[in-house]
């Protein structure tokens, strides 16, 4: 595994803001041009999208290619696919829909290997280089790889302290979209409810010292959210940053025409 980038990203976001996208996308030229435009990392999505365990690898083999750090966001419940996606080679995987500590210990006993956990065991992975990387340096350095919990409903607050008090999660990820659902306001992330319950999340994070993260789909919303102490921020979906892109251009184009 590339160790060195899972040591530089933690560097860069003890120090401040890192910043990517999610990415639906099934083409590494995608992934790679998100190095090449300064992203930080990035957040291959396997529980909203067209992409499988399979064709993954290329996404990542892009990242590292372009400096992009590549996590991977597994399905809901799907614990098993934490181990598969290491083995591949993500540096860090995102875990959607916590809601308590049984949930949050689960993670970390399938995504590290003893004594912090019980990942299943094999070098014969692209991550141990097919066997060429000497076993006991993997799975000593496939402990440090980044893991993300998303807490994202009303049973996550209630259970946020407990939540928190589990070791070797580094990054907690506010779902903004799930949690104002939760809170009977579907869609207005945005909502005075909604704020209030992230900043409660933030503030009990920067006492237990975890690193929190949250979606935005506006820039406009980052300084607020920065200015909260918020380190990881991802910024909207590769395919609708495109998408925006392109619709503002061709509307210049045709109203110049």
């Amino acid at each position: 595994m590339n160790v060195e980038m899972v040591r530089l990203f933690r560097k860069k976001i003890e120090n401040g803001i890192v910043s990517g996208p999610f990415s639906k996308t099934c083409d590494p030229a995608f992934i790679e041009v998100m190095g090449y435009s300064g992203c930080d990392f990035v957040i291959i999505d396997l529980e909203h999208g067209p992409n499988h365990i399979e064709n993954i690898q290329n996404l990542i083999r892009a990242a590292e290619i372009s400096g992009v750090f590549p996590i991977v966001r597994i399905k809901e419940n799907m614990l098993n696919m934490a181990g598969e996606a290491l083995d591949i080679g993500a540096l860090g995987i995102q875990v959607p829909q916590i809601e308590n500590r049984k949930q949050a210990e689960a993670v970390i006993q399938h995504a590290k290997f003893a004594p912090l956990g019980q990942r299943g065991v094999c070098r014969y992975v692209r991550a141990a280089k097919y066997s060429h990387m000497d076993k006991f340096d993997y799975f000593n350095c496939a402990n440090e790889t980044v893991i993300v919990i998303q807490l994202e409903g009303k049973e996550a607050l209630n259970n946020l302290e407990d939540i928190l008090n589990v070791k070797d999660i580094d990054i907690v990820f506010i779902g903004p979209y799930d949690l104002s659902q939760s809170l009977g306001v579907p869609g207005q992330v945005n909502n005075p409810v909604v704020e209030a319950e992230i900043k409660k999340i933030v503030a009990l994070c920067k006492m237990k010292h975890k690193l929190v993260g949250i979606f935005i789909d506006s820039t406009e919303d980052a300084p607020k959210w920065k200015k909260a102490g918020v380190r990881y921020i991802s910024y909207s979906v590769d395919l609708g940053i495109l998408r925006e892109a392109l619709t503002a251009k061709m509307k210049h184009i045709k109203n110049d025409l």
